[in-house]
């Protein structure tokens, strides 16, 4: 497959301000793509944007993932301000430390809701823009998508249902041209990742990061190989490249089932069928939930 050129292209971002983003903000835009900065704070997102260059290459916008028309707009206004969203990279996400016993259970859904529904209001607040330039959606998951680590509930099982996210939602629109990705680094340093390993339980857990099973690996690297995966529309980036083996074992007959099982005439025809609500009938909607009360 030829190099998917990133100059040029407008490239969305949001948690764009954290050590992550901020870094990848900057490689990106080392590759000349334009950039629409999204996160939490618009004068945070606007200082970034003015480091990277004038608004003709880069701005800064407010945005929460928790809010869908709140992301819209901005999405919207990225698109006028560019003139075409070719990549959106769905970058934000929290961590917290707790077993299920006693975690705050609005610190639990607070992580989902952050990490995995954020990732899908992200997606489709960008899809009609990034469906009209046949670009790539990439979804910022983790090795916890496949490692699962005890005191890591929340964040373990949102990052597993990014990866199960980005696989369904290739099979709806390969036949339109979007590619869709996730991206799966091991440990590397950030600020999130240093309050990860300055408490207590996680230090106990991981042993400081240092070295072994859980060693960090360097933040150039992580976002080396986030930029390549982006340059191949990778279905999935592994980081470093050696844990490959590990993140492919749970999907190891993915492929085989995705051919013999949702052939792309069977899902294009199920696409047209499948109603907004998501029931074909709203008397079953209405039984299933009083069912559920």
């Amino acid at each position: 497959m030829p190099r998917y050129d990133l100059a040029g292209r407008t490239v969305v971002l949001t948690g764009s301000t954290g050590g992550l983003g901020t870094a990848l903000a900057r490689a990106l835009r080392g590759r000349g793509a334009n950039l629409a900065l999204l996160d939490l704070s618009l004068a945070a997102t606007t200082a970034q944007a003015q480091d990277l260059g004038d608004e003709t290459v880069a701005r800064g916008w407010h945005a929460d993932v928790r809010d869908l028309v709140g992301l819209q707009q901005a999405m919207d206004e990225a698109a006028t301000q560019f003139g075409r969203l070719d990549i959106v990279i769905a970058g934000a996400g929290i961590d917290t430390m707790a077993p299920m016993a006693t975690i705050d259970p609005s610190a639990y859904e607070r992580v989902i809701d952050v990490n995995l529904n954020g990732v899908w209001r992200t997606f489709r607040a960008a899809l009609p823009h990034v469906e009209a330039q046949r670009g790539y959606l990439l979804a910022i998951s983790s090795m916890a998508a496949f490692v699962h680590s005890p005191l890591q509930i929340s964040y373990t099982a949102s990052k597993a249902g990014v990866w199960a996210m980005c696989d369904s939602l290739r099979l709806e629109v390969r036949h339109l041209g979007v590619g869709v990705g996730s991206a799966h680094p091991t440990f590397f340093r950030t600020p999130m990742m240093d309050d990860v390993t300055a408490d207590p339980a996680g230090h106990a857990l991981w042993g400081g990061n240092a070295k072994g099973l859980w060693k960090t690996v360097p933040l150039e690297k992580v976002i080396a190989g986030i930029v390549r995966g982006i340059e191949r529309r990778a279905d999935r980036v592994v980081i470093p490249r050696y844990l490959t083996l590990t993140a492919n074992a749970p999907g190891l007959f993915r492929p085989i089932l995705e051919r013999v099982g949702f052939r792309p005439q069977t899902v294009q025809r199920a696409l047209g069928l499948a109603s907004a609500s998501g029931w074909h009938d709203s008397a079953v909607h209405e039984r299933h939930q009083a069912g559920s009360r």
